[in-house]
């Protein structure tokens, strides 16, 4: 194979890495530069949330070490088998790389994944070399995310968490079938053994010896997952369920889901049935509302899977609708929150101006409120859905209207 220059390999590795989805760099433990001593800073204006308009954190140089892989899983582009172009970086590329580019101000931290090479534990050390020749010799203070190799060595685990703000193992399948199926290399016990073991070191780092200081900090904005959506048969609700076990088991920051971009010779994955990115969509959607709203995963994914047409706390709200409407001025918060169009911060702010005055339906908007979704299910002072709730039509009012599909 021909020697690329480090341009072609950028080329070929960021897009290599566009299919992780794992890359949010808030909760990091607050460093900067200010002091004259390092670079970069990994808070405050450090790190700024940058989103693509399919919703990935773009702040971050976000690279494959290399797309080189032993593995061969079936839902992969880069998998063993794949006929696509290869590369990789050396350690003092991705460094040179990290640095150049945040004096430059083009990025604020690193997410950093690869595939396979040799052995779990080659892989990991060079990761880990990475991150800290970063943190050692070139004094970077900035955000850190690595992609964590289940099987690799404990020391090696153990080290990354010491360097990085972020450490992520990835599940990749929904259920531990479909993972047997199309990545049968891959053991589901094993990725959940560790990252069992890295919620152990996370919390142990913060834990005061005896003597009453604290540990070396260990993966201080915690670790996350990635779930790819639409490779195998397993319904939303499945998903959710295993984002929920997930959630409460390992303490993770974050459940990211991937929507599944069909491979052409991938002949072990379903075909698509329902637009990917979409599906993707409602899926982050619903996992705010179990993380933060009260709901459970079988009041909004009842059906097994989620509504396409609206967003699953309007689809909540149109089959319970016996629920609605909720006076906004005596309704619990609980009830609150499942008002379409009421957010967290809406909520907090009604619930505080209501101890005061009488609320209107103008005071609504002025709160955050989405009075477009809201007032078929809501009382206020001033207005009554009366039978807007109930009408036959109402879900016409949110869902997009039927198109005419070409014949050619």
């Amino acid at each position: 194979m021909p020697a690329r220059t480090l341009s072609e390999k950028l080329a070929i590795l960021s897009d290599a890495a566009k299919y992780d989805a794992s890359c949010a760099s808030s909760g990091g433990q607050r460093r900067d530069s200010r002091d004259g001593k390092g670079l970069g800073s990994s808070g405050g204006s450090g790190i700024c949330h940058a989103y693509a308009p399919d919703g990935r954190c773009i702040s971050l140089l976000k690279i494959l070490m290399t797309n080189f892989c032993i593995y061969d899983c079936a839902y992969c582009v880069n998998r063993a088998t794949s006929r696509v172009e290869r590369a990789r970086f050396s350690v003092e590329e991705v460094v040179k790389l990290t640095v150049e580019f945040y004096r430059r101000n083009y990025i604020e931290g690193l997410f950093l994944s690869s595939g396979i090479i040799r052995s779990p534990d080659d892989t990991m050390a060079d990761m880990v070399r990475i991150a800290r020749t970063l943190r050692e010799q070139e004094g970077f203070r900035g955000y850190i995310h690595l992609k964590t190799i289940p099987d690799a060595a404990p020391e090696l685990i153990d080290e990354a968490g010491r360097w990085a703000d972020r450490l992520s193992i990835n599940v990749e399948m929904p259920t531990e079938a479909g993972l047997n199926r199309l990545a049968p290399e891959k053991d589901a016990k094993g990725i959940r053994k560790a990252m069992a073991e890295v919620r152990l070191r996370r919390e142990a780092s913060r834990e005061a010896s005896y003597t009453g200081k604290r540990k070396a900090r260990f993966a201080p904005a915690g670790q996350s997952t990635q779930v790819i959506v639409g490779a195998d048969a397993a319904d939303d609700h499945a998903i959710l369920s295993q984002s929920t076990n997930l959630y409460a088991n390992y303490g993770l920051s974050r459940v990211y889901y991937s929507a599944f971009s069909p491979i052409p010779d991938a002949s072990k994955v379903l075909p698509l049935a329902r637009p990917p990115l979409l599906r993707e969509h409602r899926l982050y959607q619903a996992d705010w509302l179990l993380r933060f709203y009260g709901f459970e995963v079988g009041e909004i994914a009842s059906r097994g899977m989620l509504d396409l047409d609206v967003d699953p706390k309007l689809a909540w709200a149109l089959e319970n609708r016996a629920a609605f409407p909720v006076d906004v001025n005596r309704a619990a918060k609980e009830m609150l929150l499942r008002v379409p169009g009421f957010g967290t911060k809406t909520v907090q702010r009604l619930l505080a101006a209501r101890r005061h005055r009488t609320l209107r339906y103008e005071d609504l908007a002025a709160m955050g409120a989405v009075m477009k979704h809201a007032k078929p299910f809501i009382v206020a002072a001033g207005w009554s859905p009366r039978g807007l709730t109930d009408a036959a039509a109402l879900r016409a009012r949110f869902a997009p209207p039927p198109e005419q599909l070409s014949l050619f």
